[in-house]
């Protein structure tokens, strides 16, 4: 092996930067998540599914 094996600087950096994007997940899924275009959508939706329900009834 021509490097020298350090398994605990590896776990280290590994643990590291699944912190960093563990923190940082929840702000860019919150940002995803909560765009007004979905809100929009979501209602859109749901208007179409009760029209369609009153018309079928």
């Amino acid at each position: 092996m021509p490097h020298r094996a350090r398994p605990m600087t590896g776990l280290l950096v590994f643990t590291g930067v699944n912190m960093v994007l563990v923190s940082t997940i929840t702000p860019v899924y919150d940002f995803v998540c909560f765009l007004p275009y979905w809100e929009r959508r979501r209602e859109r939706r749901q208007q179409e599914r009760e029209a369609a329900a009153t018309k079928n009834s």
